[in-house]
């Protein structure tokens, strides 16, 4: 398998991707993973003597621009074709990458995915999910998680048949349990959105829908996916995420907050496009380049985007 990979995304490229992609090599024995190493030769010629050891394992593919963080994510992609984003998605469109893994910019990866790899037939909207922690060292999978703010009820039961798929193919998890993120576990709680959403996930046949979680139940094992819009399942992986960072200031360790470092699972994958992508958090390091690998490594071996297109094809007339 061919997993493309943006050295140049993120605050600390390309040192820390390179480094990144160091560990994976060494402790990954399976020699059919290639990687495609995306970015500037100059600014990677530093770094990549740490890969002399693996020069067999991967494929240098300049690109002459970066696309910045905070630059307009369509125009960006417009104006800079040689960008290692840009180029990273022409991997995908001419079949010469399995998977593509940047932590640059979320915008220019989305709308890249949107237009590049495009979504799978049958699919409303991608969305955006995370693991999230809970106490007996497993994770949840918490989704959408930031790429859609507004959902109508039927993009949030297509969410909970993705996260579904995931869950089982990727997770190992064989029956995932649904819930729906609400403010109380009785049905007819919360707003409208909710409300709506409630009846068609509980009339889903194809669904394991145990009914409505709390935000008490996100950490705890009484459903393995928990769906929600993105303007709530973002505002809470923050929250997560800084739970992390207060405990680790005040040098407090317990192994139920070190599952909160998101470099445990390096980075985010987009659900119900037709290539497996993963979104890196800007300030990854090299243990979450190291992790974002292996998800996509992970992700390929597992058929996920078969199981999607299985899942949402339209049915024989």
């Amino acid at each position: 398998m061919k997993i493309a990979l943006d050295i140049m995304g993120g605050d600390y490229a390309p040192a820390e991707a390179i480094k990144g992609v160091q560990m994976f090599l060494a402790q990954e024995p399976d020699a059919s993973v290639h990687l495609l190493l995306i970015g500037d030769a100059a600014a990677a010629a530093e770094y990549m003597p740490l890969l002399d050891a693996h020069q067999y394992r991967y494929t240098f593919v300049e690109a002459s621009q970066v696309i910045g963080m905070h630059e307009h994510p369509t125009r960006a992609l417009k104006e800079k074709p040689r960008s290692s984003i840009a180029i990273g998605f022409g991997l995908l469109q001419l079949n010469k990458a399995d998977a593509f893994i940047s932590a640059g910019n979320t915008g220019a990866m989305m709308v890249g995915a949107m237009y590049s790899v495009k979504t799978i037939d049958g699919i409303l909207r991608p969305t955006i999910a995370s693991p999230v922690p809970r106490t007996d060292g497993k994770f949840n999978l918490l989704l959408d998680v930031g790429a859609n703010a507004d959902c109508k009820p039927e993009h949030l039961v297509q969410f909970a048949q993705l996260g579904s798929i995931y869950s089982k193919n990727v997770m190992g998890i064989e029956n995932p349990k649904i819930g729906l993120l609400n403010l109380g576990e009785e049905e007819g709680k919360g707003n409208i959105l909710a409300q709506a959403t409630y009846p068609l996930l509980k009339e889903n046949t194809n669904l394991n829908f145990i009914g409505n979680v709390e935000g008490r139940d996100v950490f705890h094992e009484k459903a393995d996916v928990i769906v929600c819009e993105g303007f709530t399942g973002n505002v809470l992986l923050k929250m997560a995420e800084s739970i992390y960072h207060i405990f680790e200031k005040r040098n407090i360790q317990d192994p139920f907050l070190d599952d909160f470092n998101y470099e445990k699972y390096g980075g985010t994958p987009i659900l119900g496009i037709n290539k497996p992508v993963i979104i890196g958090h800007g300030i990854s390091h090299a243990l979450a380049f190291k992790n974002m690998i292996a998800v996509a490594q992970k992700i390929i071996s597992s058929d996920l985007t078969e199981a999607f297109k299985a899942s949402f094809a339209a049915p024989v007339a």
